[in-house]
């Protein structure tokens, strides 16, 4: 795809030139103007998104193959037409980000493979602790372990359970698209690297409340509990997206926020109420504490911006006058 802007020619003159404001410097019409379409078309994104959920009508469950096949289709479908709504943004704010759009949104191959394992290494890393608590729990030792998840048959079976399909490929791969690889270089202009990576989740946060209307439908539990739920889901996921926010623009690819979600949704919340009755407890809950630490200890040299190369996302700030973006160093 050819770049979507340029430099441009510029005239010479003895004086210094000023600094041209922000909105010229963009090329758009001003920055509130440019504020109001970056929210309004990450909002109608996040609705579409959750929309298409809901385009086939049915009485069965969420969990049903069929629902989970047909939502599939509906998912693929506007998660594939999200980029157009960036190229529209562009268009109508005049900002001209000066790489393409598909770089843009974090498809490239510079750094590639420290942007897939690194990530993913410290995302491990957080989960030190669960992942022990799963590795006492586990009947099996770990040779037989690891000749399970290497088996063809075992991922045989996994590629054809839809459920498995639904948490560990798309929905990691679309979230992550229209979340963050096209709602961060929309919000970016508008506000800034720093409040983009908190104000991108809420999108992703409140996109959830829609398992409400299932959980309420089906009578899963009691009215208070099922909100009560919602507003849990709705903390951890805003969490977990600024989380992967943040990856998305230290690291300049969707690669290393695609695998971080399919490996959280595999390992889900962490069984902290679990690890304080288990009988291993001490070391357990030391897994836990030694995780944490490590993974704020090694958060800023894991995502450095030299690992990765040039990142998109600053270079459009740049164009924009802040070359100082603190998340570009």
């Amino acid at each position: 795809m050819a770049a979507l802007g340029g430099d441009g020619l510029r005239l010479l003159s003895v004086s210094r030139p000023e600094r041209p404001p922000e909105s010229a410097a963009l090329g758009g019409p001003g920055p509130g103007l440019c504020c109001w379409v970056s929210v309004f078309s990450c909002l109608s994104l996040a609705c579409s998104y959750v929309g298409s959920l809901y385009v086939w009508k049915s009485e069965l469950p969420r969990d049903h193959p069929a629902v989970i096949k047909r939502r599939f289709t509906s998912v693929l479908v506007v998660s594939s037409l999200s980029p157009l709504c960036v190229l529209l943004w562009r268009e109508l704010t005049g900002i001209q980000p000066g790489t393409s759009l598909l770089t843009l949104m974090g498809f490239r191959l510079e750094g590639i493979f420290p942007a897939a394992l690194l990530p993913l290494l410290l995302t491990m890393i957080l989960f030190l602790g669960p992942l022990m608590q799963l590795s006492m729990d586990c009947p099996c030792d770990l040779a037989d372990g690891l000749k399970v998840v290497l088996a063809p048959r075992s991922w045989a079976r996994c590629l054809t359970d839809m459920r498995w399909l639904r948490n560990q490929v798309i929905a990691p791969l679309t979230e992550e698209l229209v979340f963050r690889a096209c709602m961060l270089p929309m919000l970016a202009p508008c506000m800034g690297l720093g409040p983009a990576v908190f104000t991108c989740p809420l999108f992703f946060g409140v996109a959830h409340f829609h398992h409400i209307i299932e959980q309420l439908r089906f009578r899963q539990s009691s009215v208070g509990n099922i909100f009560l739920s919602a507003a849990f889901q709705f903390s951890y996921t805003a969490v977990f997206g600024a989380y992967t926010a943040f990856l998305f623009i230290r690291t300049g690819h969707l690669i290393g926020p695609v695998l971080c979600h399919s490996f959280c949704n595999y390992m889900g919340f962490p069984a902290v109420c679990a690890a304080l009755e288990h009988p291993q407890r001490r070391p357990l809950l030391a897994g836990y504490a030694l995780g944490v630490g490590l993974f704020l200890l090694l958060l800023q040299p894991l995502t450095d911006p030299k690992l990765y190369g040039s990142l998109p996302l600053c270079v459009l700030l740049e164009r924009a006058g802040d070359s100082e973006a603190p998340l570009c160093f």
